[in-house]
């Protein structure tokens, strides 16, 4: 550490002290500190900081109340970081202490795994949609340090979904001018980046599914040949067979369409595991996080692995933090967000037609109904879909006429395995419990009444 630093963090325990003792002497009641929040000028200069290190310093003050749960603490470092060093006139200085250390927070969690789409979700089921909009603006805000070439397409597609952009003029105006968007007080503005801060600077470490930001090479070689893309065309052709499943009133028709659109993608998955065993690709098992969220949230989980293993793909939910991790081939991954999005319309819809339950004594039971609706409708729906893949594949081994699908597949089936068992060593499966045997065996008629009238139109071209 240079003397420079060490004469600096000194400075900042000084100041510290400083302002335990004034605290101390004022009581619980009041003070000259406690009274008015702007004594910033004497502080100043006592610790011989500038305005944006002592800001910095008691940024730091703030994010430790807010993890220790010292409300009285936090609310007086908001305060002084609301007001500025030395009044209105330094409120640049704390505004751009905060958006740098938030910054600096967030580029840290790229490299633990996280990713932009992944980050707003986790704040806002933790702290809610404000503080969600306020993590995408500073999600882009780090991302403009990097050059276009070196972040990964995924993230660009994650960033358009967010609608992440950076539309402040200045990075030390940034907290002022959200507050204004926000019709917000400027210390409410500034608590809710405290409060952002403070959850983004503790997420876990989590599997890193891609390259972080400044790692990625677009148009490398290795991309530009991979084998196993999705072909735009086909994902148009099973986009709208999903949406007419979608806006259909009539549930066997729904199945119809949905279980051509599998069936179309297993297909698709076939032709490109032999094109890429054929050219010798390389291309090793990747993944996605999809995200799960209440209501229904263990149903909803069960559907999505139930689609990712009709699709080859296999899932690990994470409960507390909103998604599950989806690990397969890109194509198939791509296939298993299609297919999980237009499901969970479909199956939600089901579910709402199904109505509500009560007991015999008149009490509500819907929730444990729905719960049960859902998962039955899952299990019931992956089986239709493992159908359909397997009608696909024993399609493609009869054209092929020789053995070289099915060793193509177990490999690639191992492989995702393997990747599965080194991302998640501790994964284990959990069985699913059955808790309302009327929601049970209504979801499981829902697709079942679906599916018996679907062989015909799966068939068709």
């Amino acid at each position: 550490m240079s003397t420079r630093n060490r004469e600096r963090r000194k400075a900042k325990q000084r100041v510290r002290a400083q302002q335990r003792r004034e605290r101390s002497a004022a009581g619980p009641g009041g003070g000259p500190y406690h009274a008015a929040f702007g004594t910033w000028g004497p502080v100043l200069t006592a610790a011989k900081l500038t305005a944006a290190e002592l800001a910095e310093a008691v940024l730091a003050d703030a994010v430790a109340a807010e993890h220790r749960g010292d409300a009285e603490e936090l609310e007086r470092c908001v305060q002084l970081l609301a007001e500025g060093p030395g009044g209105p006139a330094g409120t640049p200085a704390a505004d751009a202490a905060v958006m740098a250390r938030l910054q600096h927070a967030i580029g840290h969690s790229w490299v633990h795994g996280w990713q932009p789409a992944d980050l707003v979700r986790v704040v806002g089921r933790r702290l809610g949609p404000r503080h969600a909009r306020m993590a995408t603006d500073l999600v882009a805000a780090e991302l403009r340090h990097y050059a276009a070439a070196t972040v990964d397409e995924r993230w660009d597609k994650q960033l358009r979904s967010l609608g992440a952009g950076v539309w402040w003029d200045r990075d030390d105006g940034y907290v002022e001018a959200w507050g204004r968007r926000e019709d917000l007080d400027r210390a409410v503005a500034v608590r809710c980046a405290v409060e952002l801060l403070s959850t983004i600077e503790v997420v876990p470490v989590i599997p890193v599914l891609g390259p972080p930001p400044g790692t990625a090479r677009r148009g490398s070689l290795a991309a530009s040949q991979r084998a196993d893309k999705a072909d735009p065309a086909m994902l148009d052709r099973i986009r709208a067979l999903l949406s007419k499943a979608e806006s259909t009133e009539f549930p066997d028709e729904a199945e119809a369409f949905t279980a051509k659109a599998q069936q179309l993608m297993a297909r698709h998955s076939i032709d490109y595991a032999l094109l890429a065993a054929r050219v010798g690709s390389r291309e090793e098992p990747g993944g996605i996080r999809v995200g799960v969220d209440n209501p229904y949230e263990a149903a909803k989980a069960l559907l999505l692995q139930e689609v990712a293993g009709a699709n080859r793909c296999r899932t690990v939910w994470s409960k507390e933090l909103g998604f599950a991790t989806v690990l397969g081939f890109p194509a198939d991954l791509e296939a298993v967000e299609l297919l999980y999005t237009s499901l969970l319309v479909q199956a939600t819809a089901a579910m709402l037609h199904a109505g509500s339950r009560r007991d015999a004594a008149g009490r509500s039971r819907t929730r444990s109904f729905r719960q049960s609706f859902l998962n039955a409708y899952a299990l019931r729906i992956g089986q239709r879909l493992r159908a359909a893949s397997q009608q696909a594949s024993d399609e493609a081994t009869a054209e092929a006429g020789d053995g070289r699908l099915l060793p193509v597949l177990a490999a690639r089936d191992d492989a995702v395995r393997t990747t599965v068992q080194a991302m998640f060593p501790g994964f284990v499966n959990r069985p699913v419990r059955v808790t309302d045997r009327d929601g049970w065996l209504s979801g499981r008629a829902a697709a079942d009444r679906a599916v018996l009238h679907a062989r015909h139109a799966v068939g068709e071209s």
